[in-house]
């Protein structure tokens, strides 16, 4: 555990002010494109498809989804992230939606003073935890499904491992990253996500997209 914990504790280091400055540039404008090869409008689809005006967003990154993919005037948005430079810097550029901030190891159990919600994001947060697949996704999933409404959806995407055409540069990069422990991915698979989603879910879907696969589960499997 400590191990893991170390892991997520550098994953984490690299996502202060500084950076996040940056961050919509190298990741989202160049990255995706470049890299990844899985555009960044790809996954504001996803977004702007699934997102719901009652939403918890897990892992918040900069807020650039969030800001171009809401519609409702008025939602429920509520920002869960580890990271308190992410959470602030997410929670000024989406000030007008007075979106409710907790920061919390979404790896432990959660205990938020919130009502169920139509709609939760874990976008980009699944390569940057430590474990195995089954093992992190399972937990994110298991600490976040008692807050999502019995016909909500959780969605989002994560960069993979394993089970992809990974082009050169993508390689390199993984690798680099992966030695840093920036990310934590180098055997997650496909397979392995829809492990965890038809486990959980009634309906699931999910969609690769160069070194990223987009998924969504609908339909809470006992709920």
């Amino acid at each position: 555990m400590k191990a893991k914990r170390t892991k997520a504790d550098r994953a984490q280091a690299i996502y202060s002010r500084r950076t996040l400055e940056w961050y919509d540039w190298w990741v989202l404008g160049f990255s995706n494109h470049r890299i990844w090869q899985c555009e960044t409008e790809k996954i504001l689809e996803l977004y702007r498809a699934k997102l719901s005006p009652n939403h918890l967003e897990v892992g918040v990154g900069t807020g650039y989804f969030l800001e171009h993919g809401l519609s409702a005037a008025e939602p429920r948005l509520a920002l869960l992230d580890r990271n308190r430079a992410c959470l602030d810097h997410t929670a000024r550029r989406l000030d007008a939606y007075r979106p409710r901030v907790h920061q919390a190891d979404i790896l432990e159990p959660l205990a938020l003073e919130e009502r169920r919600f139509d709609s939760i994001a874990i976008n980009y947060l699944l390569h940057c935890l430590p474990g195995a697949l089954e093992e992190k996704a399972g937990k994110v999933c298991d600490h976040l499904l008692p807050y999502l409404e019995n016909d909500g959806v959780l969605f989002g995407s994560t960069i993979l491992g394993k089970d992809i055409q990974r082009p050169f540069a993508a390689g390199l990069v993984m690798w680099i990253y992966n030695q840093k422990g920036f990310f934590s991915n180098s055997q997650d698979s496909l397979g392995g996500i829809m492990e965890v989603l038809s486990k959980r879910f009634k309906t699931f879907h999910v969609e690769v997209c160069g070194c990223v696969v987009l998924f969504w589960g609908k339909g809470l499997r006992g709920g």
